[in-house]
């Protein structure tokens, strides 16, 4: 294992430590957990489930996704199912992006604002066929952080009263595998009738896929790759891993874990709730003014807030910075100063780039410390890291 990769398997399970006691661990299973340890994943509690962190090594899982395909499990994300004659109505009450510009067949990036102006979740909302509803009425999936799943149905449901609509929580029905990498199409598509090329970037088609109905295939993911997203039911989706595996093996599928998914994601800039948001955060402060439509004709949560940070700016912001001259990856928590010695913000995530073989990292910082180039330093115990802010994506 290389250096970089024992450094953030380390990190990884003191940060987990840290939050679970271990005497209090009781890790629960995926449909796949035991697909993992056959192929002698290392494994390691994340959300309360049973995860595979890495089968070979992160560094050649990650180059997998990038250069040609790898599959992932991600069963332990949380899905709820909102339809009725108010769930159109709801859902822009409750969440930042405009649901309304959803066709059927549309995915959408968003976020749910809490009341102090923080993030309760990012997820994903899919507008669903209307076959299921009774005339008048919307069908959508929510897929939310893992981490987040309880905490986000109250909230949900907290929130509904006074609304005609109807709420399921499919999350532990629900199995989830992610196919990611420009190989992805061409590994997937004799497994199913739906033309996979065909559909585009956050949009899905549901269908008959590995021999099983009733399948939604995504052409979403968290690696910046490209590829799909598979939902089934959790009885089918094991099924589904062995064929995609099968499939996928003139094309050099790799199974992938949790830290290449850490290390994809982080290169193309994508936030996680827990480190680069969270209750805390504003998502005008975390470069996600994009999913944040003030002018949507809706009143949600924090608007108001939202409005005055766009109108008199924030002040701080999310920013992305590379390491010079370093081996050295920057962790969460860890302090950045200015060149004078100040402080002026923290390390949200970091790594070690397997694309760029550099430590990168994005973190939180004041405003007039955001124009990329900016000299700053990432403060490692005794040591100081020089580092720079650059513009995201990294690649």
């Amino acid at each position: 294992m290389k250096l970089f990769e024992t450094v953030y398997l380390c990190a990884f399970l003191e940060k987990r430590n840290k939050v679970v006691p271990k005497q209090h661990k009781i890790m629960l299973s995926t449909p796949l957990t035991e697909r993992h340890i056959a192929l002698g994943a290392k494994m390691a509690e994340f959300a309360g489930y049973n995860m595979p962190i890495s089968y070979s090594t992160i560094s050649d899982e990650h180059h997998a996704v990038r250069n040609g395909v790898g599959i992932f499990d991600v069963s332990h994300m949380g899905e709820f199912i909102v339809k009725g004659k108010d769930a159109t109505r709801f859902l822009q009450t409750v969440t930042s992006n405009d649901v309304s510009k959803l066709a059927i067949g549309d995915a959408q990036y968003s976020c749910m604002p809490n009341a102090k102006g923080g993030i309760v979740d990012d997820l994903l909302v899919y507008r669903l066929d209307e076959d299921m509803c009774s005339e008048g009425e919307q069908a959508y999936m929510l897929v939310v952080n893992a981490s987040n799943e309880k905490k986000d149905w109250r909230w949900l449901k907290r929130h509904s009263k006074g609304f005609e609509l109807k709420m399921t929580n499919i999350s532990s029905k629900t199995g989830l595998i992610a196919v990611q990498g420009p190989k992805a199409a061409a590994a997937l598509q004799k497994l199913t009738d739906i033309a996979l090329a065909d559909i585009p970037y956050y949009s899905f088609k549901k269908g008959r896929f590995a021999g099983c109905n009733n399948v939604l295939v995504s052409a979403t993911g968290y690696t910046g790759s490209g590829g799909f997203e598979i939902y089934a039911r959790n009885k089918d989706i094991a099924k589904i891993w062995d064929k995609v595996m099968k499939s996928g093996e003139k094309h050099g599928i790799k199974p992938c874990g949790l830290g290449a998914r850490d290390t994809l994601r982080l290169e193309k800039g994508f936030c996680l709730y827990g480190n680069d948001i969270d209750d805390k955060t504003s998502p005008l402060e975390a470069g996600l003014g994009w999913i944040t439509k003030l002018n949507k004709g809706v009143d949600f949560m924090s608007i108001e807030r939202f409005k005055k940070q766009k109108a008199e700016g924030v002040k701080r912001k999310l920013v992305g910075f590379k390491l010079e001259g370093e081996r050295r990856v920057p962790r969460h928590g860890y302090t950045i100063e200015s060149k004078r010695g100040a402080v002026i913000g923290v390390v949200t995530s970091g790594t070690h780039s397997p694309s760029l073989d550099i430590p990168l990292g994005t973190g939180y910082v004041k405003t007039k410390f955001t124009e990329p180039g900016t000299e700053i330093f990432i403060v490692a115990g005794g040591k100081k890291l020089a580092a720079k802010v650059t513009k995201l994506p990294f690649l």
